[in-house]
Parts: structure tokens; sequence; C-alpha cells
């Protein structure tokens, strides 16, 4: 872990969304780091505090349209297909290292752009290569909070049956953007069903599942293996996933399996007791609870879906890349829902 003599200096593009918000809060409170700007085109000139209203006395910086190279790191917290635009239309500093919250850059065979290639930013599979990375590509919400529940059984060769899951999400998770399906009339009181078996967060899963476990093919030849039926949920932030497969792991064995592997990970805590999403919300903390039932193995993972899930691991890989401690401004919860 390296001393720092001096403090990180960061800019932040697209700070006037759900994840540039939650970037703002966790970084004014960063005791390594400086935000040197907010970029934002719609909102330049106007205080931060115009937009993220929490945040009314907590810092003076105003949105800015100019991009500066005068950073350390630069935290990309824009739309899907958003972050490639912006890097194909400017130029980044070498020296710049780039965390990237889009899916851009998160399958390998998406991995470069111009002379910037990116590491895809777990720590709880990737803590060494993200380390000595200039570049991360942040994982997905779903994506983290599945992988996390999965893992372990991938590092041991134990996935050998179809995987069932069934996740819900807050309303955050569809971004700021108004569409029918985020508006508070139709989303109170209400559940419903969207992509099944088709996530977009599917691949990268099943990338980080065959890296674990170098040996394992999934049955049929592919990731059809994993049942995914994703839920919107009535709430503002937080995933709760739930999954199943056949194993003959004892109860004991299994908690022990998913105990170990995430002993030395500061945020993702392993337990057999009943866990929910009040435990989590607004934290960067992972919690699993393993469970057997006959043959089979069951797991519930629980995330914030903008922190663990976005924001607040970002800032997770930025400590591993500068040396920091991992937990370093990560200790705070926010609270802006």
């Amino acid at each position: 872990m390296t001393e720092l003599t001096s403090k990180i200096k960061a800019g932040i593009i697209g700070g006037a969304g759900y994840t540039g918000g939650e970037m703002l809060r966790i970084l004014i409170n960063h005791p390594n780091v400086d935000i040197i700007f907010v970029h934002s085109n719609s909102n330049a000139g106007n205080y931060v505090y115009d937009v993220h209203k929490d945040l009314f006395g907590d810092t003076d910086l105003k949105f800015s349209a100019e991009l500066s190279n005068n950073v350390d790191v630069l935290f990309l917290c824009v739309g899907h297909g958003d972050a490639r635009k912006f890097l194909e239309a400017n130029q980044i500093a070498d020296h710049v290292k780039v965390i990237d919250l889009s899916q851009d850059f998160r399958l390998n065979q998406n991995s470069t752009i111009k002379s910037k290639n990116f590491t895809y930013g777990l720590p709880e599979l990737n803590r060494d290569a993200i380390k000595s990375a200039d570049n991360i590509a942040n994982p997905g919400c779903f994506a983290t909070c599945l992988q996390l529940g999965l893992l372990p059984l991938a590092s041991k060769g134990l996935l050998k049956n179809e995987v069932h899951i069934t996740a819900t999400t807050g309303s955050t998770g569809a971004g700021q953007g108004l569409s029918p399906t985020s508006h508070f009339t139709w989303r109170n009181d209400n559940l419903s069903v969207y992509k099944a078996f088709n996530h977009q967060h599917l691949n990268e899963i099943g990338q980080s599942l065959n890296q674990a476990a170098s040996a394992f093919t999934p049955p049929s030849g592919g990731w059809g293996a994993l049942n995914f039926i994703p839920y919107r949920g009535d709430f503002t932030r937080g995933i709760i996933a739930s999954m199943y497969t056949e194993s003959n792991l004892t109860e004991a064995e299994a908690l022990k399996l998913y105990q170990d592997y995430y002993a030395e990970h500061p945020f993702t805590h392993v337990t057999n007791k009943d866990i929910d999403l009040k435990q989590i919300v607004n934290t960067n903390k992972c919690f699993i609870q393993v469970k057997v039932f006959d043959n089979k193995v069951f797991i519930i993972s629980i995330i914030d879906n903008l922190l663990k899930g976005a924001s607040g691991q970002a800032v997770q890989n930025m400590n591993l890349m500068f040396g920091l401690n991992e937990s370093a401004g990560l200790r705070l919860k926010g609270v802006a829902f």
C-alpha cells in the first residue's frame, strides 16, 4: 500500500446523472482525492448542488463544459455507447487513468480504444490485475451481484448444471432519463419482468465465470445455462438476486467455500442467516447468503446498484490502482435517496 504525498486529482464526465452524483458524494469525502472538474454540457456553469440538491453546503463546485487533462483519474459516468464516443472524440493524456462505468469496454473483444486497454474491474476476481491497470471497465450492477453469487462455485468447477436466477432491481438502475417504466405512477406498487433470458449482462457474467474456472465448460456449450429472469422493483435502489443449481455440497461445505473465497475481500460478506436489502443500501457491501436444500445449493446476493454496482466499486478500483487502502472513502453512506 502506497502512502501518497499529494492527493489524487479526479475528473468526472457525466456528473449530472445518478452515478455521477454518487461519485461526487463519495469523492467529496474521500481523504485522498481532490475533484478538479465535473463535466456536463447541459449544466455547464451551474453549481453541482443545483442538480444534486443534497450537496448544498458540501461543495461549491460548478459543472464545466471543458475537459482538462490536469487530472490523474477520469471517471466516465455516461450512458452505454457514450463512453466510446467520448474517447473517440477527445484526446486523453497517457498519464490519465480512465475508469468507465458504462458497458462499452467490459467484454474482452471490445476492451481497446486508441492506445487505451481496459481491465475488467471486479476486485473479487481481478484485484492483482486492477492494481497494475491503467484503465478500468467497471462491471455492471446486475453482473456484479450475480458474479459475486456464483464465482466461488465457478472457481472450483462446480457449475456443472443449469443455474436458475431471479433478481429484482430498484428504479435507479434504469438511469435518470424518464421512461414509462421508470415513472413513479407506473413503478410504485408494481413488479414486472424484462429481458428474460436475454439480459445484456449475461455475456459479461459468462466471461468472468469462464475466467474463474479455466477448466469449466458450461453445459450445452454456451451460457444459455444461466437462466436469468430480471425484475423491475418498486423501490429506488438495491438489487436482490436469488440463484440455485444442483450440487453435492453440504451446507457446511458450501458456506466454507464462500467464506474462504471472500476472506480477503473487505466488502463481500457471507452468512447462512437471512439477509435483506436494507442491510446493504447506501453501502459498498455485498452480502451473500448460502443454503443447501436437498441436492441444490441456494445463494442470495444483495448489493446497492449505485454503489457496489457502480460508483462505489469504481472508487474501490481507483483505490487499488493508486495503491491506497481498498476501503478508503467507502466506509461512508450515501444519503441521496
